[in-house]
C-alpha cells in the first residue's frame, strides 16, 4: 500500500473514526483504524465491536492500492502535529507504516486488515432517507434526558418510532422525560421502535450537520446504519422493551404558564446560583401573573427571583430540579415556553408555545 493525501483532507474524518476507538481494548486490533487506499479514495474505519464507523477520503495518488490498520490515536496526534496544506505520504514496508510529510518521518506498527472485525451494517432492514437537520434537531432535542450507566439497561440509549406518517425520538432517565416528533412521509408500511445505544447517539450526532443534506438510515432488527455522502456509522441496538412513555405524558393539567422562554431560563438560572448542590431543588410558585422562584441550601442560603408570566389557574406551588428545567429551555425551539401543572404533587409538561412537536416531562420534588 503507497498513497498521498493531503493533511488537511485526512484530519476531520481520522477525528470522527478514532473517536469511536476506546483507549481500554480487549483485543489490540480495537485500537487501531483500518486504512483501506484504492483508486482515488481512501477509507478510515475504526470500531470498538459495538459501534463501527468509517469516512471517505480523496487522495492525491495511489501507487499501490492495499489495507492495513495501524494505531488510531498515535496516527491521529502525528496528524495534529502536522502543518497545515501538507502532503502527507503513506507507505507499507515490512509490517511497518511509513508516514512522511516535509522533512517528518514516523513508523508505525501494524496488523493485519484481516484481522480487523466487521460489524453487521443492517442494510437488509427498513429504510429511510431524512434531512440531516431534520435528524440533528431530533437528537438534540431529546439527547440530554438519556440515562447514563441506570441498571434499567434500555434507558442508557434513545428510542427510535418510525410510523408511516411521523419520526419520533424518545429518552427518559427516569426522573424526567423527552419526545421530539417530525411529521413527515417516512414511506414505512407499519410502525416500529429500536433503542439506539447512549455511545451510538453521542457518535450518530456529530456526524449529522445542520444542513438539508439528505442520509439514509436503515434499521434492522440489531442494528441501525447510517450512509452519508462521506461517512458510514453501524450501531448495535439495545435488545429491550423501552417503557411506554405515553403513560407518563401527563393529561388535563388546568394550571398554565406562559412565558418567554430567555427570560424563564435567566430567572431559573439566578435562583439555581443558591440551591442545594446535590439535589438542585427550587419552589416554584405561580399567582396573579407572578411567578415566583426560591431555592435554598444546607448553609442557611436563599435566592428568591421572580417574573411575570401570563397565567391561567388557581394558585399553585411545586418544586422540581432546576437543572431540569434549565436543559429543556435551552433546546425549546420557540421564543415561547408553556408549562402545564395539574397541582403539587403531578408531573410539569413544558412545550414551546406554539407547538407541540417537542414536549417535556419533569417529575416533581418535594422541598
Amino acid at each position: 500500500m503507497k498513497f498521498t493525501v493531503q493533511r488537511d483532507a485526512l484530519l476531520k474524518p481520522l477525528q470522527q473514526v478514532a473517536s469511536v476507538v476506546e483507549k481500554r481494548q480487549t483485543l489490540p486490533i480495537l485500537a487501531n483504524v483500518l486504512l483501506s487506499a484504492e483508486g482515488t479514495s481512501l477509507s478510515l474505519t475504526g470500531t470498538d465491536l459495538e459501534v463501527e464507523m468509517s469516512g471517505r477520503v480523496e487522495i492525491e495518488s495511489c501507487e499501490a492500492a492495499g489495507a492495513v490498520t495501524v494505531p488510531a490515536k498515535k496516527l491521529l496526534d502525528i496528524c495534529k502535529a502536522l502543518p497545515d496544506d501538507q502532503p502527507i505520504h503513506f507507505a507499507e514496508d515490512d509490517a511497518k507504516v511509513v508516514v512522511r510529510c516535509g522533512r517528518s518521518r514516523f513508523t508505525l506498527s501494524t496488523l493485519p486488515a484481516s484481522e480487523f472485525p466487521k460489524v453487521e451494517t443492517g442494510e437488509d432492514g427498513s429504510k429511510l432517507v431524512i434531512a440531516q437537520r431534520v435528524l440533528r434537531r431530533l437528537i438534540d432535542a431529546t439527547g440530554f434526558s438519556m440515562a447514563q450507566q441506570d441498571v434499567r439497561y434500555y434507558l442508557n440509549g434513545m428510542l427510535f418510532e418510525l410510523t408511516p406518517t411521523f419520526i419520533r425520538t424518545v429518552a427518559t432517565d427516569g426522573h424526567r422525560l423527552a419526545v421530539a416528533t417530525e411529521p413527515m412521509s417516512t414511506g414505512m408500511s407499519e410502525d416500529s421502535q429500536c433503542i439506539l445505544p447512549r455511545k451510538g447517539v453521542m457518535e450518530l450526532v456529530r456526524l449529522v450537520e445542520h444542513s438539508d443534506d439528505t442520509v439514509e438510515l436503515y434499521l434492522s432488527a440489531s442494528h441501525m446504519h447510517m450512509v452519508s455522502e462521506q461517512y458510514s456509522f453501524t450501531s448495535k441496538l439495545v435488545d429491550g422493551k423501552f417503557p411506554d412513555y405515553n403513560r407518563v405524558l401527563p393529561k388535563g393539567g388546568t394550571n398554565i404558564v406562559l412565558g418567554d422562554r430567555e427570560s424563564l431560563r435567566s430567572v431559573f438560572s439566578r435562583a439555581a446560583i443558591l440551591s442545594n448542590e446535590k439535589y438542585r431543588g427550587v419552589r416554584v410558585s405561580v399567582k396573579d401573573n407572578l411567578m415566583t422562584v426560591v431555592a435554598n441550601n444546607p448553609e442557611q442560603e436563599e435566592a428568591e427571583v421572580q417574573e411575570e408570566v401570563s397565567f391561567d389557574g388557581d394558585f399553585i406551588e411545586i418544586g422540581f430540579n432546576v437543572n431540569y428545567v434549565l436543559d429543556v429551555l435551552g433546546v425549546l425551539g420557540s421564543d415561547e415556553a408553556k408549562l402545564i401543572m395539574a397541582d403539587s404533587t403531578s408531573s410539569v409538561l413544558i412545550q414551546a408555545g406554539d407547538s407541540t412537536d417537542a414536549q417535556y416531562v419533569v417529575m416533581p420534588m418535594r422541598l
